[in-house]
């Protein structure tokens, strides 16, 4: 009963690692090339998190099944191998069933082979520990990166058209409205600026709870 008890605790703190503690863009600051290049709008952040919790879940899967066969001068490249057959399979799903999103995603899909989180988790996770608290961790931590694209892009989409998956959300002042869009948020620098706040604010909060 007591190990029961010790595993949940563990499963459970495994997962919230990702979403807020240990979170890859606000508290490790990883994966940041796509956090500032496809959260100008929802949709693209949404495609590129899930597909980023689907290799991050299955290549967690695969190294924790050979962990033990590891061998140290060979442990990046079966990592690396492994990440990148993940990633050429989400890649050819999305070129076959979302052509258009894969176009505006581009390059973005492919580099999600030299993505830090996923070279991150399979080191610091995969390749020590069991299979469950892999899958947990991998789920912990693609849906806090998935999160945090979404919160940013939802921020910038609003501030840049009005518009949240491309609903309008906000009445333009052309069309007898309020609002006025910021041409800014839908160029690189609204994702500085955007991200650059949102890290401040939650810097901010960590401080205050410590």
């Amino acid at each position: 009963m007591a190990s029961d008890t010790k595993a949940a605790g563990l499963y459970k703190q495994t997962l919230l690692a990702g979403l807020w503690r240990e979170n890859p863009v606000f508290r490790l600051l990883l994966g940041m090339c796509p956090t500032l290049a496809v959260t100008a709008a929802v949709k693209p952040a949404l495609t590129m998190g899930l597909s980023v919790i689907f290799v991050l879940l299955c290549s967690n899967i695969v190294v924790s099944l050979m962990r033990n066969f590891l061998k140290p001068h060979l442990r990046i490249l079966m990592f690396t191998l492994t990440i990148a057959t993940f990633v050429t399979i989400a890649d050819l799903f999305l070129k076959a069933f979302q052509p258009e999103m894969s176009e505006t995603l581009g390059p973005y899909v492919p580099l999600i082979i030299v993505n830090c989180i996923i070279i991150c988790r399979a080191e610091a996770c995969a390749s020590k520990n069991g299979l469950i608290v892999s899958v947990i961790d991998a789920l912990g931590m693609g849906v806090g990166f998935t999160l945090t694209l979404c919160v940013l892009a939802g921020i910038r989409e609003l501030l840049s058209t009005g518009t949240m998956f491309e609903i309008q959300i906000f009445v333009l002042a052309e069309k007898g409205g309020w609002f006025v869009p910021w041409a800014a948020m839908s160029m690189p620098v609204g994702a500085f600026i955007t991200l650059g706040l949102l890290l401040g604010l939650v810097n901010t909060v960590c401080k205050r709870k410590s």
